[in-house]
C-alpha cells in the first residue's frame, strides 16, 4: 500500500522526529551513565562497553538509523511515492520486532526493577515505551511498504542470536564497574548466579519464541499491506 503523497509525507516526518527523538535519548543516557562512571571513579572504558551492550541500546540505535535510512530516502527521491526496496522493507520490519520485543521485555520483566541512579527518566520511556509503540504502528501505517518473502522473518533472529552468544561469552571477561563483582550480565534475567542456567535457558528460549513470532507478524502485516517485489 502506497498511501498518498500528503500522508506518506508526513508519516515520513513522523519518522524523522521519532529517530531525532530516540537518538536524543541515546545521547542523553549515554552523557548520564559516563558522566556518573566518572564521578564514581569507576571504570569508564568498561562503562561505555556495557552501555553498548545492552538489547535496549542497540535496538533502538538500530531503529535511529532504519527510520533516518526510510525518511531520508522519501525526501531524497523528491517524496516519489514507490515501495520500499527489499533491504530497507526487511530492515524495518526487523528493528520493529527488537523494539516490540524491547518493550514487551521491560514492560514486563524489568519495569519494577529499582533504576540506576544515572538513568534518565524520559529517555527511559522514550526507548522502552514511546518508540516501541511508534515502531509498531509504523508496520500498519507507514507507507510504500513492500511484500517481503516469509523467510524474511528468519533473518530477524540472526541479531539477537548473535547478541545472546556475545552477552554469554563476554559476561566472565568482566568486572562490574559497579559491584567488582568478576561477571557483568546486563538483564537479571540472563544472570545464572542470581537463579539458575536453566532459568537462564527458559528464558532465551521463551524470547526467542517470542522475535520468531513477532518477526512471523510483522512480515505478514507488510504482506498484507504491501505488493511483491518485482
Amino acid at each position: 500500500m502506497l498511501r498518498s503523497h500528503t500522508w506518506a509525507t508526513g508519516w515520513t516526518a513522523l519518522r524523522l522526529a521519532m529517530a531525532t527523538l530516540i537518538a536524543a535519548a541515546i545521547v542523553a543516557q549515554f552523557v548520564s551513565t559516563v558522566a556518573g562512571a566518572a564521578a564514581a571513579d569507576r571504570d569508564v572504558p568498561t562503562t561505555i562497553a556495557n552501555f553498548f551492550s545492552f538489547f535496549t541500546i542497540l535496538s533502538n540505535t538500530a531503529s535511529v538509523a532504519v527510520l533516518a535510512w526510510a525518511g531520508i530516502r522519501f525526501l531524497a527521491r523528491r517524496r516519489r511515492l514507490e515501495h520500499d526496496p527489499l533491504p530497507l522493507a526487511a530492515a524495518l520490519a526487523w528493528v520493529s520486532t527488537y523494539m516490540v520485543i524491547t518493550g514487551v521485555v521491560y514492560n514486563l520483566l524489568l519495569r519494577g526493577l529499582p533504576l540506576q541512579p544515572e538513568t534518565v527518566g524520559w529517555s527511559n520511556e522514550v526507548m522502552h515505551v514511546w518508540g516501541p509503540i511508534f515502531l509498531l504502528l509504523d508496520l500498519f501505517l507507514g507507507p510504500c511498504r513492500r511484500r517481503l518473502p516469509w523467510k524474511a522473518a528468519l533473518g530477524a533472529a540472526i541479531f539477537p542470536i548473535a547478541w545472546i552468544v556475545y552477552t554469554l561469552l563476554r559476561a566472565n571477561l568482566v568486572t562490574n564497574p559497579t559491584t567488582g563483582q568478576p561477571y557483568w550480565y546486563p538483564y537479571p534475567f540472563l544472570n545464572p548466579y542470581d537463579s539458575s542456567w536453566g532459568s537462564v535457558i527458559g528464558y532465551i528460549i521463551g524470547i526467542a519464541v517470542t522475535i520468531v513470532v513477532v518477526a512471523v507478524g510483522a512480515v505478514a502485516i507488510g504482506r498484507r499491506r504491501g505488493i511483491r517485489s518485482s
